[in-house]
């Protein structure tokens, strides 16, 4: 029954690959950063994956995924901002989104009592657009990508981190309408 621990060690292996990941962009070594990045989207991929498949869902699981998600993109939207790939801005508003969405858990957590968190359909979009815009930034390191869909793409991160993050705010705004004096 070891299996049942798969989905946790391959989250916690995703906590543990942020670090190795922005050294690596911050020493501009972009294809072991490349590598590392795959390395850790695959672990993502295979966790939820085996949590589904094998039925090894567990609390500390599913508290420990979204923690992981978004320890990797603070720090890699982090150092490619100090890298000087992206301006700080970009990196601002990808993590002031999760800022964001964070503060809002805890007060919704302080004020309304305990819930059930879960990734809307649009934040699993605006992760799986963040992976791929880093992904495009490292690889036109390595290869000639056109600037221009470079910058096409960036804002398809800021439209998408806002929109999920105003989707996130919606949401718990009204569930925390409906389920304030029930606690």
């Amino acid at each position: 029954m070891i299996l049942r621990y798969l989905p946790n060690a391959l989250t916690i292996s995703r906590l543990l690959l942020a670090m190795p990941l922005g050294l690596l962009i911050l020493r501009q070594e972009y294809g072991w950063a490349l590598a590392v990045g795959f390395l850790a989207g695959a672990t993502d991929a295979l966790d939820g994956f085996s949590a589904r498949k094998l039925g090894y869902f567990s609390r500390f699981g599913a508290a420990l995924d979204p923690i992981a998600d978004k320890l990797l993109i603070l720090v890699t939207f982090c150092c490619l901002a100090s890298a000087g790939l992206i301006d700080w801005w970009l990196a601002a508003v990808v993590v002031g989104r999760d800022i964001v969405i964070v503060l809002g858990a805890l007060c919704y957590r302080a004020l309304i009592g305990p819930f059930e968190f879960g990734a809307t359909p649009l934040s699993k979009l605006n992760m799986a657009i963040q992976i791929a815009f880093c992904v495009l930034l490292l690889a036109a390191q390595l290869v000639a990508v056109p600037p221009l869909l470079i910058a096409g793409a960036a804002a398809v991160v800021v439209i998408s981190a806002l929109a999920s993050g105003i989707d996130y705010i919606n949401t718990w705004s009204r569930r925390a309408w409906q389920n304030r004096g029930r606690q």
